[in-house]
């Protein structure tokens, strides 16, 4: 498999697990209050998503994903997340990781 194939398939499982039900959450599932909070969320999701497309190897998904379970301001969104009941990278991390052994990607 090529690594421009490798990064494509690291970044859909990433889409599919965490990102989508991010983005396909609805407004009127939550109350008024939090409203505002889903929406800057999916819009920062919306960026995340852009930005894991832009970088230039599957070796660059790695890292930088493995970056964003540790630093201060991804724990923060994660936090923001889960307080929505809604999915974070750290969720997926064991799958994430497992994928990108089998295809044989280091970060």
């Amino acid at each position: 498999m090529s690594s421009k194939d490798a990064k494509q398939e690291l970044i859909s499982f990433l889409e599919r697990r965490a990102f989508q039900p991010v983005l396909r959450a609805r407004q009127d599932d939550y109350p008024d209050n939090k409203r505002d909070e889903l929406a800057d969320l999916q819009e920062r999701t919306r960026r995340e998503i852009e930005r894991f497309h832009n970088y230039g190897s599957a070796e660059d998904v790695v890292t930088n994903f493995k970056r964003d379970l540790h630093s201060s301001k991804a724990k923060e969104i994660h936090k923001r997340l889960e307080e929505l009941n809604l999915p974070t990278i750290n969720d997926v991390r064991q799958e994430f990781e497992e994928l990108a052994d089998r295809l044989g990607v280091k970060g």
